[in-house]
């Protein structure tokens, strides 16, 4: 499927993010490593992952078109993010727009308890954008998955292990999932893996196939994810927001890079400046969360939005 976004409107998105002009269509910019890292850096560091359509609305539901996602990352000009398949699916139609192979893959995720990745993969629930370059090389670019999600493209290298945030390293392996029956050659799928420290143990956070997933794909996910009582997004407010800068020794054109993020969890903010996690703010009434979305994350929220999440779950009374 060809991209839904023209270049009136591929441009409105490079200016947004702040992408250096090097960059810029006219400038006609190689597809190369360089050139999808720094969308890659500009786009995470512009659009936090955010779920709170689905506290702060009254209908509650997120729509995974891309034109409407467009529309609510740019055009709202309230600094809006959204969650995995919003920002993962626009990201896909940017990448086509601008002349990148790419496609979207299903991803299986392991969910957290004690804050680490345990216990068996779940479902669908997530989706990463696999991209080849023009020399053949292939990436997973993911710019939805939140806290320990990488900050740079992730080469499709079985084990090749890439600096992450601070001390943590990220890979790419490519094996079977743990509880797999079919161990053919084809089985295989990439397992996204995390250690915070090369004295540490991997983790295995999620894993995909190569197999391209369609529309109608993403509809029964985004379905799940955003409706079904099961799904921790309905009963957990979220929002990760990373933070870029220039490049140390790099002039005014240089590159930027990832350099900490900051995170809410319901009333809790923490930041990580590539070092420890600290909480920075805790929010004990709805008046402070929404002075702090502000303050922390640049989000502004309408009277009507301010208003649909008394009576819910995730209220802070």
């Amino acid at each position: 499927m060809a991209s839904v976004l023209g270049p009136d409107a591929l441009l409105k998105f490079i200016h947004h993010i702040g992408l250096p002009a090097k960059y810029h269509p006219e400038n006609q910019p190689k597809l190369d490593l360089a050139y999808l890292t720094a969308l890659h850096v500009h786009t995470i560091s512009t659009f936090p992952y955010e779920n709170l359509l689905l506290h702060y609305s009254a209908a509650r539901k997120i729509s995974i078109n891309p034109l409407v996602v467009y529309d609510k990352f740019i055009n709202w000009n309230r600094c809006r993010g959204g969650y995995c398949m919003e920002n993962s699916i626009l990201m896909n139609h940017v990448l086509k727009g601008l002349g990148f192979n790419a496609y979207t893959a299903g991803v299986r995720i392991r969910l957290r308890e004690n804050d680490v990745p345990k216990g068996p993969y779940t479902g669908w629930r997530h989706i990463v954008n696999i991209v080849m370059l023009p020399n053949g090389d292939r990436y997973m670019v993911d710019v939805g998955f939140g806290g320990d999600g990488p900050t740079k493209p992730v080469p499709m290298i079985s084990g090749l292990a890439i600096p992450n945030l601070g001390l943590q390293e990220i890979r790419l392996l490519h094996d079977y999932m743990q509880e797999a029956t079919n161990r053919s050659e084809q089985a295989k799928v990439w397992i996204y893996q995390y250690r915070n420290g090369q004295d540490k143990p991997w983790n295995s956070f999620y894993a995909f196939p190569e197999l391209e997933f369609f529309e109608d794909d993403f509809a029964i996910m985004n379905w799940y994810t955003g409706s079904s009582p099961e799904s921790f997004q309905l009963s957990r407010m979220l929002i990760v927001k990373f933070l870029r800068r220039l490049k140390v020794g790099e002039g005014e054109d240089g590159e930027e890079e990832i350099y900490g993020k900051r995170m809410l969890i319901n009333g809790t903010i923490k930041e990580n400046l590539g070092g420890k996690t600290q909480v920075v703010q805790e929010c004990k009434t709805e008046a402070e969360r929404v002075d702090a979305l502000e303050k922390w994350f640049s989000i502004t929220l309408l009277e009507e939005e301010k208003s649909a999440i008394r009576g819910h779950c995730t209220e802070l009374k």
